[in-house]
């Protein structure tokens, strides 16, 4: 139910009410200009309409009658009116639509308009619009990395998806990348690592490195601060990721960051770490240490396994203050001159404590020469926590010195708005299914797939249901209606197509599948790359090869294969050049793009060291195919009253083990077990504040006799001006009417039991030679049929 207040609760229970509603058009008010609307909403799945509650998408679709002021509304709103006033009714423009009683209203629409069609001769426009679901018709894709193949571990799981798509579609559960784009300019910031965390170790933009085993760690959204974070089990939860470019260190300024909640830990520490890949085999570090036991907030530059130089704030209100903080670190390299033999940093702390308030920490230079980093890039981030984590994300440029950045620009305030609520992360996967189409149709796939609903509430936020939503009956109502005073007519149907006592659902076992190289794809062309200048080289991937990182950049001090390329600073080879080149990869389709930028202030080639092509790109491919296996659930005393009713779950690739199709296969059987009861064009007194998913009291004295709870699982809401609104549900029961007893019943068989049971022609030829001694026993046909003496043959 949405909430209200008081004067509207008051209005929808008097004996008499007043509709009213309120529409915007591209922000415009023109709902004194409706003729008349409607808005449908139901849940869409491909099982029968009394299981349909349990799997699918809903999206609400408006139909509004405009008419005109001072003008015919064709004149005014048709395709070819002029765009003073046709603009309002474009396909694409906003709708916000409000409906209520009694000048009091709630949301009951927020979406897009899809079509406009203008009667000419009448004074009528009739627009069409489609919720949220519009913002969904981008092409659908998931990162696809190999990691989860070669640790035999979940690397995500189908809610991750889901949010992943969502945010594709400009839709956000939690802060957004800074910089998601490549931009042409080298100078732009740049997004390196989003890691979201809501229900798996992918990243949006990188890949995971190294994963833990499943049963340290578990997904939670009480507490997580903002809708999923990854929870450790014991102290000291280590993770890493690659990110998607190895951006050079010196001669920038480069943040990490990520939000966590301290009244949710196992112990008391955290460490966020980048790692820098050095020449000859080496690698440095900047490291973020935080005690929140202590304090102490501790920043280090230094050599992996050696030396270098911490320094540390106290902060008392990182002990004290308990919550949700956003915490992370800037580094300022601009004093380094990119390929120099040693580069400074100034590093920036940055807080935001649990109750928003931006927590100041003086920068710090490193000036000893233990902290100088090399020439370098990054190479891995690492991620050690005790506490409740969600959000890493790393961006390089992210701000063009220290001094001047803000706290408004920490916090991306005025960027995004939260637009997705999600359920707990379940269905793990170890390789992302192959998405095509639109994101929308991803999504329902997704939903379909694992017994889950889709949709985008009144008030245009989308929220993702598992399958554990309907598995337990309500306790109390949101909503009571009777026939006494809401319901005009009630229609309950019962079928045996509801039944479902014997549920299969397939899934694939991927035990002892893994990665493996695929063939190697070694560049044909010497590239030269200006000095600030990028270049970029498209290579073909095929679509069952998996997504891959940037290329290792060579160094001849630590010659290397593989997925490598190695700059040289002349075209025949030269010497290697280190620390001067940032490398990017992504994926578009079947292309690998690498993206090549040059920072020095000299031209450098892909070059090898005796003058040949050095970018080789090594992609990966799953080691063989999942074997399909099934798992299934019945039910015994139901298939004695209702005979076996299978449901054969499709097959599909979003089913990965046998205790998620073990869980999918017996909330089918839950249910649809017994047929539960489907209460059609059930037709109330209109209340605005019914939603899909509601759990509704439906009270019939009058015809079916029946007291009874439901969920609401479609809604159609018309309103003629003039008129009052004419609400319809489908509601779905909650339960079942109990166990058939048939008392007093003795059911008949499914074969006549007379059928094989009587005499054959050649037996009554036997026994009755002649007419004349048939005849003479004047026996009936029945008896004759019947009588004793054989059976049919």
């Amino acid at each position: 139910m949405q909430n209200s207040d008081d004067l509207l609760g008051a209005a929808l229970a008097a004996p008499a009410r007043s509709p009213a509603h309120a529409t915007r058009l591209g922000g415009r008010e023109l709902g004194g200009r409706i003729q008349s609307w409607k808005v449908e909403r139901a849940y869409s799945t491909d099982l029968p309409e009394a299981l349909r509650a349990f799997s699918g998408s809903a999206s609400a679709q408006l139909e509004l009658l405009l008419g005109g002021s001072g003008a015919p509304a064709p004149r005014l709103y048709s395709a070819w009116a002029g765009r003073g006033t046709g603009d309002v009714v474009r396909p694409g423009q906003s709708v916000v639509h409000r409906a209520g009683a009694n000048g009091r209203t709630v949301p009951a629409f927020r979406g897009t308009v899809r079509s406009r069609t203008a009667a000419s001769g009448s004074d009528t426009v009739t627009v069409q619009a489609l919720d949220g679901a519009e913002r969904l018709r981008g092409p659908a894709q998931l990162p696809r990395p190999y990691h989860g193949l070669r640790w035999g571990r979940p690397v995500a799981t189908a809610t991750w998806c889901v949010d992943e798509l969502l945010r594709q579609g400009g839709i956000h559960s939690c802060p957004p990348p800074r910089a998601p784009a490549v931009a042409d300019d080298p100078a732009k910031p740049f997004t390196v690592l989003y890691a979201s965390l809501h229900g798996g170790f992918n990243a949006s933009y990188g890949q995971p490195e190294t994963l833990p085993d499943p049963s340290s760690y578990s997904w939670i959204r009480d507490g997580a601060p903002f809708e999923t974070a990854l929870m450790p089990k014991a102290a000291g939860l280590a993770v890493s990721w690659m990110p998607r470019s190895r951006f050079v260190v010196a001669g920038k300024v480069f943040q990490a960051e990520l939000h966590v909640n301290t009244a949710l830990a196992v112990g008391s520490e955290l460490e966020l770490k980048l790692v820098l890949d050095r020449s000859a085999g080496a690698f440095g570090n900047y490291a973020l240490n935080v005690s929140f036991a202590t304090g102490v907030l501790k920043l280090t530059s230094g050599t992996v396994g050696g030396s270098g130089t911490a320094v540390s704030w106290t902060i008392p209100r990182l002990a004290s203050l308990k919550g949700v903080w956003h915490l992370g670190f800037t580094v300022d390299t601009r004093a380094g001159a990119v390929g120099g033999a040693s580069t400074p940093a100034t590093v920036y702390p940055r807080l935001t404590a649990p109750d928003g308030a931006y927590v100041p920490a003086a920068p710090f230079t490193f000036t000893q020469a233990v902290a100088f980093q090399p020439p370098s890039e990054l190479s891995q981030i690492d991620l050690k926590t005790d506490v409740a984590v969600e959000c890493l994300q790393v961006t390089d440029r992210s701000w063009p010195d220290g001094d001047s950045y803000t706290a408004d620009e920490w916090e991306q305030k005025g960027r995004w708005s939260k637009g997705a609520v999600l359920d707990d992360a379940t269905v793990p996967l170890f390789d992302l299914p192959k998405v095509a189409g639109s994101q929308w149709d991803a999504i329902t796939e997704i939903a379909r797939a694992t017994l889950s609903t889709a949709e985008f509430d009144e008030q245009g936020v989308f929220r993702w249901r598992g399958p554990a939503r309907f598995q337990s009956v309500p306790e109390r109502p949101d909503l009571t209606v009777t026939t006494r005073r809401d319901i005009a007519a009630l229609t309950v149907s019962e079928e045996i197509d509801a039944c479902r006592n014997y549920c299969e659902q397939t899934y694939q076992d991927w035990t002892g599948i893994g990665h493996t190289f695929s063939d190697t794809v070694t560049d044909t062309v010497v590239r030269e790359i200006l000095p600030g200048a990028s270049v970029e080289v498209s290579y073909a991937i095929a679509e069952d090869e998996l997504d891959i990182g940037p290329p290792q950049i060579e160094d001849d001090a630590a010659p290397m294969s593989g997925h490598r390329v190695r700059f040289g600073n002349a075209a025949t080879g030269g010497t290697s050049v280190k620390g001067g080149v940032t490398v990017g990869s992504r994926r578009e389709g079947p292309n690998y793009i690498v993206r090549f930028t040059n920072h020095g202030t000299a031209s450098v080639w892909t070059v090898t060291k005796d003058g040949r092509p050095s970018v080789q790109i090594v992609p990966q491919k799953r080691t063989g195919d999942p074997r399909q296996r099934t798992y299934a659930w019945f039910n015994t005393t139901s298939q004695a009253h209702y005979g076996k009713q299978v449901y054969q779950a499709p097959a599909t690739d979003w089913v990965q083990q046998r205790q998620v199709a073990s869980d999918l296969s017996y909330a089918m059987l839950n249910a649809g077990r017994y047929p539960v009861p489907v209460l059609g064009d059930v037709e109330v007194l209109h209340d605005p504040r019914i939603q899909l998913g509601d759990v509704v009291r439906v009270v019939d004295t009058s015809g079916a006799a029946l007291d009874t709870l439901a969920w609401v699982v479609g809604i159609r809401t018309t309103c003629v001006s003039g008129a009052a609104p004419q609400q319809t549900l489908t509601l779905r029961g909650t339960s079942y009417n109990g166990v058939p007893s048939d008392t007093g019943l003795t059911p008949d068989p499914p074969v006549d039991p007379e059928y094989g049971t009587t005499r054959t022609y050649s037996l009554i030829e036997a026994q009755h030679a002649t007419l004349d001694a048939l005849t003479a026993r004047g026996v009936t046909y029945r008896e004759l049929l019947r009588g004793t003496g054989g059976a049919a043959a």
